[in-house]
């Protein structure tokens, strides 16, 4: 349970036993998150779209200047801009996501166009057809949604084998709501801001606040006889929330309570934690749940729903791999058992520079940089050469092989997924920066860089030190061998996102073919008692003292293109199986 101001909470177990008791009872109301995983934006996506091509069209500059709105940087350029307009809404406002899409298409013709875009080709995901799973058990009667899309409707014909068993009710038919559910010609779905289909969408402040007055009067009569389950909703709407605030006021409402599903870390909207502490004081049951996804909770609820035929929803399964966060601590015994190696990557370059001239590979490239004695970065690409550093350095060791272009190069998330040009400058880069900040030498490695203190006797070490005892020395009998204590890098490329991959070892010097047959054997002999915790705390050491709480810098450039790096104190988690 949480302290304060904030929402009681309740973990997913015992809400996944709850909703197997009360599922009958229970409607849904379903927002963006919950189809974010078939691929359909969220509003939080959208919102920073909108602001890129205000952007974008009122600077008049190239979209691949801010292609990656994964950037903390290019989210910070583009917020600025926003802000500089002021009669926006302010950012994280309920009116931000409505504000900016109306700014960005008045007419509602343009939005709708838009959101076609977004919709098309759009699949239902597990959670979709879990949902289905349940209204054809009687698990699931009434689901209420703001989104456009179809895919609780594409999901009930796949489970039911026909498109004739769901009522979807949109904005232009309130009376056939009102008859299908005092009829209870279960299931039905009600569209509160309309269907892609429809001409009818509600997408601006002034549409949102005029949500049809019988939808919404049908909304609060529904929660005085069925309890809620909200789930991918945010709570920006604030003609909805006005509607959940007068049922919440309403003796005798959500008699099988108010379950807020709740994706991440973060507190909900502020207007949502209002919501369930007047519904809480009202006697009603109303708790924060948090959940990884949406696919995940329904996941979690099916597990408990034996009645249910699953036939549909194995075969989907199967057909497709499926990742997932590790499931967050439930119990004594429920954190995850395995710790891997592997550190998140959290800020990486987006674009650097990219020069065309007649100068040739690889080679030729570093050799023109170590001629010019300047510190920048640099990979061949057929594009031309990419780098980091400052223009007049660039300059200086590309000058005299004719340039014809120098520009910025966005560098494309699809080319770190293997070992391209891109991901070796990273790599270099990232390396660069390690060494530049963290105290450390480099080794270069083919697959790998091995990274040892430059001073093992610093203060910084200390708490390496008493993890390994010394750390560094001579091989015994082999004085040409000096080691120490180190770890080995390398990038790598999972769950949609850049790792860097990081493995203690012993790093040596001196190595040759006649004594690296001794060197093997002593550093086998030094970690061969290295496993479960004695690792474990190497790990969380070298992932600390790596990331820090700053930017890694490989050039600490005052202009130019820098090449600058954030990583995760945390490493990624496995789990039983």
């Amino acid at each position: 349970m949480s302290t304060g101001n904030d929402p009681p909470e309740l973990g997913i177990d015992d809400f996944t036993r709850r909703f197997a008791l009360r599922a009958g009872n229970l409607m849904w109301l379903l927002g963006a998150g919950a189809s974010a995983s078939a691929g359909i934006p969220t509003a939080w996506d959208m919102i920073w779209e909108f602001k890129q091509l205000l952007f974008v069209s009122q600077r008049r500059v190239a979209l691949q200047t801010v292609a990656d709105l994964s950037n903390p940087a290019i989210r910070a350029q583009l917020q600025a801009h926003t802000d500089a307009a002021g009669a926006l809404p302010a950012a994280g406002s309920p009116e931000e996501y409505a504000g900016l899409f109306e700014a960005v298409y008045p007419a509602e013709s343009d939005r709708r166009a838009f959101l076609d875009a977004k919709l098309s080709g759009a699949k239902p995901s597990y959670g979709h057809l879990a949902l289905a799973a349940l209204m054809r058990g009687q698990g699931a009667r009434l689901v209420w949604t703001t989104n456009f899309d179809p895919l609780v409707a594409d999901s009930c014909a796949k489970i039911f084998g026909t498109t004739g068993t769901l009522t979807s009710v949109a904005l232009d038919a309130p009376d056939l709501a009102q008859q299908v559910i005092d009829e209870g010609r279960w299931p039905v779905e009600v569209k509160l801001h309309g269907d892609f289909r429809s001409r009818r969408l509600k997408n601006t402040n002034d549409e949102l606040r005029q949500q049809d007055s019988q939808l919404r009067q049908l909304l609060v009569d529904a929660c005085a006889r069925f309890g809620l389950v909200v789930a991918g909703y945010s709570g920006r709407d604030r003609s909805i929330m006005d509607t959940l605030d007068e049922a919440a006021s309403r003796s005798g409402a959500f008699p099988a309570g108010l379950f807020w599903l709740h994706r991440g870390d973060d507190l909900p909207l502020p207007r949502v934690r209002a919501l369930l502490a007047r519904a809480a004081a009202n006697g009603i049951q109303a708790v924060l749940v948090r959940i990884e996804n949406f696919d995940e909770a329904l996941r979690d609820i099916i597990r408990l729903m034996d009645s249910l035929d699953t036939t549909e929803l194995d075969s989907f399964a199967a057909e497709r791999r499926r990742w997932s966060p590790a499931p967050r601590p439930v119990g004594r015994k429920g954190w995850p058992v395995v710790r891997l190696n592997a550190l998140p990557i959290t800020q990486a370059p987006t674009v650097c520079r990219r020069i065309v001239c007649e100068i040739g590979g690889y080679a030729d490239v570093r050799a023109a940089i170590e001629q010019a004695e300047v510190a920048i970065l640099a990979a061949r690409t057929k594009a031309g050469v990419l780098a980091f550093g400052s223009d007049g350095d660039v300059r200086k060791v590309f000058d005299g092989h004719g340039i014809t272009d120098l520009d910025l190069h966005t560098i494309e998330i699809k080319r770190l997924r293997y070992e391209s040009a891109e991901r070796g400058l990273l790599r270099e880069a990232l390396t660069r920066a390690i060494v530049r900040t963290r105290a450390v030498n480099s080794v270069h490695r083919r697959s790998a860089d091995l990274l040892a203190p430059s001073d093992g006797e610093a203060d910084a070490w200390s708490d390496l030190r008493r993890l390994v005892g010394p750390l560094s020395g001579v091989v015994p009998n082999h004085p040409e061998l000096r080691w120490r204590e180190g770890i080995s890098t390398r990038l790598d490329w999972a769950d949609d996102r850049l790792w860097i991959l990081l493995d203690p070892c012993t790093v040596f010097e001196g190595i040759d073919d006649t004594n690296k047959a001794f060197a093997a054997d002593f550093a086998r002999e030094r970690t061969v008692k290295r496993y479960n915790r004695p690792l474990n705390d190497l790990l969380g050491f070298w992932s600390g003292y790596l990331a820090q709480d700053d930017e890694l810098r490989a050039l600490g450039l005052g202009n130019g293109i820098d090449a600058v790096f954030r990583l995760s104190p945390d490493t990624a988690f496995s789990r039983r199986a």
